[in-house]
C-alpha cells in the first residue's frame, strides 16, 4: 500500500480543532460515505478517541503503557489472548534453581524508530532507572542487573519473585543512546508506532515504524484526539472518528456506520472493609480500624445482601459482571469464590448467627450496645462509584444495616481509608495485586491493604505463590489464597472485602474495521484497547 504524506490536510485539521474546541461545525466536515471509509479519509490512517491524554507523557520507566501496550516501546516479552507469556524483543528467559537469577536472551534483530540496535544495555538501563524511579513500577525486590554480553541480560533478585515475569512483559525498553530528560514528550523506542506530533490537550500523530522487527501494521498512521466522553460521542456522530471510548450511559444510543463493541474486563469495583477494631492509628496519626466492619457477620452479611447482576443491569446499563475477586476470569483466578448473593433473608441469619439483633426496632441491628452503622466513601466525582455506593447502602439497609455514603477528594481519603469503608477500583494482569491488597506485609502502604487485612495462612500461600519458579505452580497457590477449603481472602473465608463489578470497556467502532481479538482488559488507565493494534484492518480493502 502506497505511504501517505504524514502531514495535516487543511480539511482534515478544520475538523479536528472543532472537535477538541467543541464547535457545532463538527457536522460540516463531513462524514462517511461509503461503509468502512476512515474518517481520516485515507484508508492506512485511522482517528481514535480512545482515552485520556497520558499527561506525564510516554517514559515507560514512570508507568507509561503499564495498562496496556507501550505502543512505542518494545518489552522483552508479551501476553497471548490466552495471558500466557510469548517472546516479544526477548526470545527466552531462564530461573535459576532459587528463583533470584533471571537470566535473559535478546533477540538480535531488534532495532529502535533511529536505526541503532537494541542491546542488554539498554535493557540495563531501562530497570535501572525505573528501579530510581519509585513510580508505580514496583522494582524493590530487584538487586541488580546486568549485561552478560550483547544480547544477554541477568537480573537478580533479594527475593524469589514469581510475579517479575510480569515486570518483563509490562516495561517498555528505552534507549540508552537517546534517554533524558526530554524522553517523555519526545520518546525513541522498537515498538510498532514512533511519535510524530503531539499537541499537548489536543492530540497525537503516530506513524509506523519502519524499523519494527514484528507484525508490520495495516495501518500507517494513527491520530489520537483528547476528548471528553460528550466530545467523543459527537465526533462519533459526526463521522470523525474511526473508534471511540464512551461510558455505559452512551452505550443505548445507536450511531450509524459503527457498531458497539463491549470488551470484558477485570477493572472492577469493591468495597474495602476495615479488617481490625477501632484504637490505633498510622504513624502519621490517621486513626485504624471499624468495630463495625472488623466483625466477620458484618463483611459477610454485605456481601450477601448485595445483588450484583442488579448493579450490573441497572448502573452499567448491562455492559459488565459480577465480580467476586480481585482477579476475576483470569488464570490464577478461583473460580470457588462465586457465591450466591441478593438474599436479604441469608444475609439477616448470618448476623443473627453473628449477635447481630434489632433489639430497640429501629431497623438497625446492633451488638454490644453498636449499632451495625458505618461510613462508606468514594472519591467525589465519580459518578459510576457513587451509584453503587448509594445502592448498595439501599440493598442492604432492609437486613438492618445502615450505610452513610460521603464523598472525598483522595487526598481526604488517605487519612480516613483505614478506619472507614472505601469504594476502590483496581485491576491488572498481574497477580502481585492482590499480594499488594491482601498481603499483611503492606498494612497501611499507600492505597493498597488499607484495612490492614492479615491471615497467616493467607500469607503462606501467597508467599509460596511469590517463590514459584514457574507461572503455573504459582497459580495454584493465587488460588489457594483467596479460597483452600477452609480459610481465605474471598468471601468465603474472611469476606475482607465485597468486590462488586467488572466494568466492562465500551467502544463504537466503525462498523468496517476489525480490531482483533481483545483480551480481558485491566484497570482503565492508558489504551489498552491498543495492545493488539497490529492485528487491525478493515474488513473490506478499500478503494
Amino acid at each position: 500500500m502506497e505511504r501517505k504524506d504524514n502531514r495535516i490536510r487543511p480539511r482534515q485539521l478544520v475538523c479536528l480543532l472543532a472537535l477538541v474546541i467543541g464547535l457545532s461545525m463538527l457536522a460540516a466536515c463531513g462524514s462517511r460515505t461509503d461503509p468502512g471509509q476512515s474518517a481520516s479519509r485515507y484508508p492506512d490512517e485511522l482517528i481514535l478517541a480512545i482515552g485520556s491524554e497520558p499527561t506525564d507523557g510516554f517514559d515507560p520507566t514512570t508507568g507509561w503503557g503499564r495498562y496496556g501496550s507501550p505502543l512505542f516501546q518494545s518489552t522483552l516479552f508479551k501476553r497471548d489472548h490466552e495471558m500466557n507469556v510469548v517472546p516479544d524483543a526477548a526470545k527466552e528467559y531462564r530461573i535459576s534453581d532459587d528463583g533470584r537469577t533471571w537470566t535473559v536472551r535478546l533477540r538480535e534483530d531488534v532495532r529502535f524508530s533511529d536505526g541503532v540496535p537494541l542491546t542488554a544495555e539498554d535493557v540495563v538501563l531501562t530497570f535501572e532507572t525505573a528501579a530510581r524511579s519509585h513510580s508505580v513500577i514496583d522494582l524493590s525486590n530487584l538487586e541488580d542487573v546486568r549485561a552478560l554480553d550483547a544480547w544477554t541480560v541477568e537480573f537478580t533478585l533479594r527475593e524469589p519473585q514469581s510475579t517479575f515475569i510480569s515486570m518483563l512483559v509490562t516495561l517498555g525498553i528505552v534507549p540508552k543512546h537517546a534517554y533524558g530528560d526530554g524522553y517523555a514528550r519526545e520518546p525513541i523506542g522498537s515498538g510498532p508506532f514512533r511519535l510524530v506530533q503531539w499537541d499537548v490537550g489536543q492530540q497525537l500523530i503516530v506513524e509506523a515504524n519502519p524499523e519494527y522487527y514484528g507484525q508490520l501494521p495495516y495501518f500507517r498512521k494513527l491520530t489520537f484526539l483528547f476528548l471528553s466522553e460528550d466530545a467523543a460521542l459527537a465526533a462519533a456522530r459526526a463521522g470523525q472518528v474511526d473508534v471511540a471510548a464512551i461510558p455505559a450511559a452512551f452505550a443505548r444510543q445507536p450511531v450509524k456506520g459503527m457498531r458497539l463493541e463491549s470488551v470484558r474486563t477485570v477493572d472492577n469495583r469493591g468495597i474495602m472493609f476495615p479488617f481490625v477494631p477501632s484504637g490505633s492509628t498510622t504513624e502519621e496519626g490517621y486513626p485504624v480500624g471499624n468495630d463495625v466492619t472488623s466483625d466477620i457477620a458484618i463483611r459477610r452479611a454485605v456481601n450477601v445482601a448485595i445483588d450484583r447482576q442488579a448493579l450490573v443491569e441497572g448502573i452499567l446499563e448491562g455492559y459488565g459482571t459480577p465480580a467476586y475477586t480481585v482477579n476475576d476470569g483470569l488464570p490464577w483466578w478461583n473460580e470457588e469464590t462465586i457465591f450466591a448473593d441478593g438474599d436479604p433473608e441469608e444475609a439477616r441469619r448470618i448476623l443473627t448467627e453473628g449477635g447481630w439483633t434489632d433489639a430497640d426496632g429501629d431497623g438497625i441491628v446492633e451488638k454490644d450496645g453498636l449499632a451495625a452503622s458505618f461510613t462508606l466513601l468514594y472519591p467525589a466525582g465519580d459518578v459510576t462509584r457513587q451509584s453503587l455506593a448509594l445502592t448498595v447502602a439501599d440493598m442492604v439497609r432492609p437486613v438492618g444495616i445502615d450505610i452513610r455514603v460521603e464523598g472525598k477528594s483522595w487526598d481526604e481519603l488517605s487519612k480516613l481509608m483505614h478506619a472507614h469503608a472505601v469504594l476502590f477500583g483496581w485491576g491488572s494482569h498481574d497477580p502481585l495485586e492482590m499480594y499488594y491488597l491482601y498481603s499483611s506485609r503492606y498494612r497501611g502502604v499507600d492505597l493498597y491493604n488499607a484495612g490492614y487485612y492479615a491471615n497467616p495462612t493467607v500469607d503462606r500461600w501467597m508467599e509460596k505463590a511469590m517463590y514459584a519458579t514457574s507461572e503455573e505452580e504459582a497459580w495454584e497457590y493465587w488460588r489457594k489464597a483467596q479460597w483452600d477449603g477452609q480459610t481465605g481472602l474471598s468471601f468465603k473465608g474472611d469476606a475482607a472485602w465485597a468486590w462488586l463489578v467488572n466494568i466492562d470497556h465500551i467502544y463504537l467502532v466503525d462498523e468496517q474495521l476489525d480490531i482483533g481479538k481483545q483480551r480481558i482488559h485491566p484497570h482503565g488507565h492508558g489504551w489498552p484497547i491498543t495492545d493488539n493494534i497490529e492485528e487491525w484492518r478493515w474488513l473490506e480493502v478499500q478503494d
